[in-house]
């Protein structure tokens, strides 16, 4: 077997995704060879059990040589509650703002949106 070259194309990938639901904001850290195609089987209820039922985005990815090394930065991230929060906290403004965008084309105020978001933290 010969080493991997540092420039090849990474073949296991660390993810990050989030997800508000019944009010809280959630996130999960896991690692896959495929990105897209976890995403899809989390988002169909066929992924983790913790995710099912839940509509998730992909907050953060990063790419890795080998599997070993993916499994070992998942390990991290699961125990970084702030790096997590981090990419919720993204998660929450890009809801608020496209809250906001949907209230100014029906012509309601942004005080509720703004009022329940506050509610959820």
């Amino acid at each position: 077997m010969t080493p991997r070259a540092a420039t090849s194309a990474p073949i296991a990938f660390v993810y990050v995704l989030g997800c508000c639901h019944k009010g809280r904001w959630l996130s999960y850290v896991g690692w896959t060879s495929d990105v897209a195609r976890r995403l899809r089987q989390h988002n169909a209820g066929t992924g983790a059990r913790t995710t099912r039922g839940r509509a998730w985005v992909l907050l953060h990815t990063e790419g890795f040589a080998t599997r070993e090394e993916a499994m070992s930065r998942e390990w991290h991230l699961k125990r970084d509650r702030a790096f997590r929060k981090v990419l919720v906290d993204g998660l929450k403004t890009q809801a608020v703002i496209a809250g906001e965008a949907k209230q100014s084309r029906t012509g309601q105020s942004r005080t509720g949106l703004l009022r329940r978001l506050r509610s959820s933290q």
